[in-house]
C-alpha cells in the first residue's frame, strides 16, 4: 500500500515540475518574442526615420543645386550629363543635342546673349554606386551648334584635352551647366616650353589664336599654332573671375617668361641671340637644327643698301667628319629651313654667305640663322659682322684686268692674252701641264692632275669637286614634298614656299597678324592687286571712312579716298 502512494506521489511530483517547466518555458518564449517584436519595431522606425531624413536631405541638396545653378545662369537652368565625344576643330565651342536646343530656348537663354557653359568630369568609382563629381577638372566652354546626337556632347581637342588631362575613361561622363560668365579684363598666361616669345609680334599671334574661344578659364592650356610649329600656354590668373568671357572685350594680357633653360631646347625652335662681330660655338647633330638671331640696325641698313658694306655670315666647322649647312632668312619666317629660306651656303667645310638683300629698302629688321647638321656630329663657330667692301681695289683690279695688250695673241686652251714674242712657249707648256674643261659655259682651266676631280652636274650643270658631288645631289635634286601635298627639287620647292603655296605665313596687310596666306582670290579684281585668299576675305570687312563715315570695305579704302575725296 505505501508502495503504491509513493509512486502516486512521485508521479505527482513530475508531473508538477513538467507543467512548471513548461510554463517557464512559455513564459522565456513570450518574453523574447515580445523583445523581438519591440526591437523590429524599433528597426523599422529607425529606418523609416532615416528614409525621411534622406529624403529630406535629398530635397534639400537638390533645391540647394537647383539654387545654384539659377544663380550661375542668372535665372537659367540647365544641367545635364551627357557621354563625351571628341571632334577636329578649333577653338572651345561645343555641340549639344537639339533637346538642349529646345530647353534652353524655353528656360530664355538665347535672349541673354552668347551661351556659356561649365563643363566638369564625372566618375563612377564604384560599380553601381552613385556618381561622384571631380571638381578639380572643369573648364567652361561656348556652344557652336545643336546636332550632336542625343545623350552626347561633342568637344572639340581643346576642351578635351583641359577635361581629360591625366586619363581617358571607358564611358567619358560629363556634366553640363549653363552659367553666365564675365567680360575678362585682364589674362596672365606663361609659355610652357621656350621660343614662344620669339615669334614676332607673340601677342598679335596669341590673339589671333583667341578668336577662336569663347572663354577661358584658370588653369587651361592654350594651343597656339604658328606654321608647322605648335605652343602651349597655360593661363595662370584672370580677372574679375577665375572664368571669363572674351568675347566682345578688351583683355589685358601678360606673358610670363617661360622657365625653361636653353640648354635644354635643343630639340625645340629656340632662337638663341648672336651679337654682331661675337662668335658663337656650339655642336649641332646630323639631321637637327640650331637657331640664332640677329639684328641690323637702320644705320647699318643705309651703307648696305648703297652697297658699301656687305652682311657676312660665316661658320667655321670642325675637321672632324661633320658638315653642317646655313639657312638664313629675315622675319617674319623665323625658322627657316631647307626649303623655306631667303639664302643659303651648302659648300663642305667651312663657308662665308653673303647676305644681298633683294629689296634695298627691307635691309634692317631681325634676321634668324639655322644651321643644319648635314653629315655626323659638327662643332662649329658662327659670327655675323658687317664688312665694307673695299672699292677702290676692286677698281684696279677692273682696270687691270680690262686692259689688253695690243701685241697679244689669244692661247688656244686657256684663253688668256699672251705676248706674242712667249706665246708658243706659253702654248707648248700649257697643252702639256693644264686642261680647259669641254663642259659648256663652263672653261675653267685646271692642272692637269686635277680635271679627273672637276665634275659637272648632268641635271643643272654646275660644277663641283667628286667629294661634294654626292651632296649636291642629295641637297638640290632630291624631291621635296611641301605640306600641300606638292612634290618639287629645292630651288623649285624654294619659290613654291615664298610665292604660291597656300600654307605659307603671310603678314596680312589688313589685320596684321601671321596668317597662312591661302589660294588665290576668287575676285579677279583682288588677284591683280596681288592678294591672296586671306587679304580678300579679311579685306571685305568694312571700316568706317575717317573722312565721311560711311562704311566701306578695307580692300576697297583706297579707292574710296581717291574716288569721293580727292578734292578735298
Amino acid at each position: 500500500m505505501d508502495f503504491e502512494l509513493r509512486q502516486a506521489r512521485e508521479k505527482l511530483e513530475r508531473e508538477q515540475r513538467d507543467r512548471m517547466q513548461r510554463a517557464k518555458a512559455k513564459a522565456d518564449r513570450e518574453r523574447r518574442a515580445k523583445a523581438e517584436a519591440a526591437r523590429r519595431r524599433e528597426a523599422l522606425e529607425a529606418s523609416h526615420r532615416e528614409r525621411r531624413l534622406d529624403a529630406a536631405r535629398a530635397q534639400e541638396e537638390a533645391e540647394k543645386k537647383i539654387e545654384e545653378v539659377m544663380q550661375l545662369g542668372k535665372g537659367v537652368s540647365f544641367s545635364h550629363m551627357f557621354e563625351a565625344l571628341r571632334y577636329d576643330g578649333p577653338g572651345d565651342k561645343i555641340k549639344l543635342p537639339p533637346s538642349s536646343f529646345k530647353e534652353l530656348s524655353d528656360e530664355g537663354a538665347l535672349d541673354k546673349g552668347p551661351m556659356y557653359f561649365r563643363l566638369s568630369k564625372v566618375r563612377d568609382t564604384i560599380p553601381g554606386a552613385a556618381m561622384e563629381q571631380d571638381t578639380e577638372e572643369a573648364t567652361c566652354c561656348g556652344v557652336l551648334e545643336f546636332t550632336a546626337r542625343e545623350g552626347s556632347a561633342e568637344l572639340p581637342m581643346h576642351v578635351w584635352n583641359n577635361l581629360f588631362r591625366s586619363d581617358t575613361p571607358d564611358v567619358p561622363l560629363i556634366e553640363v551647366k549653363y552659367v553666365s560668365l564675365p567680360k575678362g579684363t585682364y589674362a596672365k598666361l606663361k609659355p610652357e616650353g621656350a621660343g614662344f616669345s620669339d615669334l614676332p609680334n607673340h601677342r598679335a599671334v596669341l590673339e589671333t589664336a583667341l578668336r577662336n574661344h569663347a572663354t577661358l578659364s584658370e588653369n587651361d592650356i592654350v594651343v597656339v599654332n604658328y606654321g608647322q610649329l605648335q605652343y602651349k600656354l597655360k593661363v595662370l590668373e584672370l580677372k574679375p573671375a577665375s572664368s571669363v568671357s572674351v568675347l566682345e572685350t578688351d583683355v589685358e594680357v601678360d606673358i610670363e617668361g617661360s622657365d625653361s633653360v636653353l640648354d635644354n631646347e635643343e630639340n625645340q625652335h629656340v632662337l638663341v641671340p648672336l651679337a654682331t662681330g661675337k662668335v658663337e660655338s656650339s655642336v649641332v647633330e646630323e639631321g637637327k637644327f640650331r637657331y640664332y638671331k640677329f639684328s641690323v640696325e637702320e644705320s647699318v641698313s643705309e651703307k648696305v643698301a648703297s652697297g658699301r658694306a656687305n652682311i657676312e655670315v660665316k661658320i667655321d666647322t670642325d675637321a672632324s667628319g661633320g658638315d653642317t649647312d646655313i639657312y638664313v632668312s629675315r622675319h617674319p619666317l623665323v625658322f627657316p629651313t631647307q626649303h623655306r629660306h631667303e639664302w643659303s651656303s651648302h659648300e663642305m667645310g667651312s663657308k662665308v654667305l653673303i647676305l644681298k638683300p633683294r629689296d634695298s629698302s627691307l635691309v634692317s629688321g631681325v634676321y634668324s640663322i639655322g644651321v643644319y647638321g648635314f653629315k655626323g656630329t659638327s662643332k662649329y663657330q658662327l659670327s655675323v659682322a658687317i664688312k665694307d667692301v673695299n672699292s677702290q681695289r676692286v677698281g684696279e683690279h677692273a682696270s687691270a684686268s680690262g686692259s689688253v695688250d695690243a701685241d697679244s695673241v689669244l692661247c688656244r686652251n686657256c684663253k688668256r692674252h699672251i705676248a706674242s714674242r712667249s706665246a708658243h712657249l706659253h702654248e707648248a707648256y700649257c697643252m702639256r701641264h693644264n686642261f680647259a674643261c669641254p663642259h659648256d659655259g663652263c672653261g675653267v682651266v685646271l692642272r692637269k692632275e686635277e680635271a679627273a676631280d672637276h665634275v659637272h652636274c648632268n641635271k643643272c650643270g654646275r660644277a663641283f669637286q667628286q667629294r661634294e658631288m654626292e651632296k649636291h645631289m642629295k641637297v638640290f635634286h632630291e624631291p621635296l614634298q611641301c605640306p600641300c601635298g606638292v612634290v618639287l627639287e629645292k630651288e623649285d620647292m624654294v619659290q613654291h614656299q615664298s610665292s604660291t603655296c597656300h600654307l605659307r605665313l603671310i603678314v596680312c596687310r589688313f589685320c596684321g597678324d601671321t596668317v597662312h596666306a591661302g589660294g588665290e582670290p576668287v575676285d579677279a579684281r583682288d588677284r591683280l592687286r596681288n592678294m591672296c585668299e586671306h587679304e580678300s576675305i579679311c579685306g571685305s570687312r568694312t571700316a568706317p571712312c575717317d573722312s565721311c563715315g560711311r562704311s566701306v570695305m578695307l580692300k576697297e579704302m583706297d579707292i574710296h579716298h581717291i574716288a569721293v575725296h580727292q578734292k578735298s
